[in-house]
């Protein structure tokens, strides 16, 4: 060990460069209901700068138990997308036309029209309800629908004795 404490002022700064580079997103998911998982995803999204940010999205909740994923779409017809749900995962996918249209041709094409997947890891009891193509965003309207037997009880506390000792 050494005797000057240099040392230890070294770990100290170490262990603080650690901590200013840390991050956590579970603060911004503590009042959510029904994203809990998308900490985890948003979390790994964060560690792997190469994966896909596109087409961009929004995650909105609209009330305690309704939900909206909106996904900007531009160029993309509803032939052009196709939504599945499968074992809790939401997946959009978009495929590209082919060919454009007869007698037109691009002098600039900025509008990318390549093709994407998204999937959202949806929560217990999350169904998807609508989906519609409004000017060019995609919005996904989802719903928690907790059955009865899920939901919390409220059990009342009477003075009386139900088991005899």
């Amino acid at each position: 060990m050494p005797k000057s404490g240099r040392g230890y002022k070294h770990l100290l700064i170490i262990q603080e460069i650690h901590m200013t580079t840390a991050f956590s997103l579970a603060p911004l998911f503590r009042s959510s209901v029904g994203f809990d998982r998308f900490n985890d995803l948003f979390e790994s999204a964060a560690r792997n700068e190469s994966a896909s940010t596109y087409p961009p999205y929004n995650v909105e909740k609209h009330a305690d138990d309704q939900y909206r994923i909106v996904i900007a779409a531009a160029g993309f017809q509803e032939e052009d997308l196709e939504l599945q749900v499968e074992k809790g995962v939401l997946t959009v996918t978009g495929s590209k036309r082919d060919k454009p249209e007869e007698g037109v041709t691009f002098l600039h094409q900025g509008i990318a029209q390549r093709a994407f997947k998204l999937s959202f890891r949806l929560a217990d009891h999350i169904e998807v309800q609508n989906a519609a193509l409004v000017n060019g965003l995609l919005n996904i309207d989802l719903l928690r629908l907790v059955p009865e037997e899920a939901k919390p009880k409220r059990i009342q506390i009477n003075g009386q004795k139900t088991l005899a000792h």
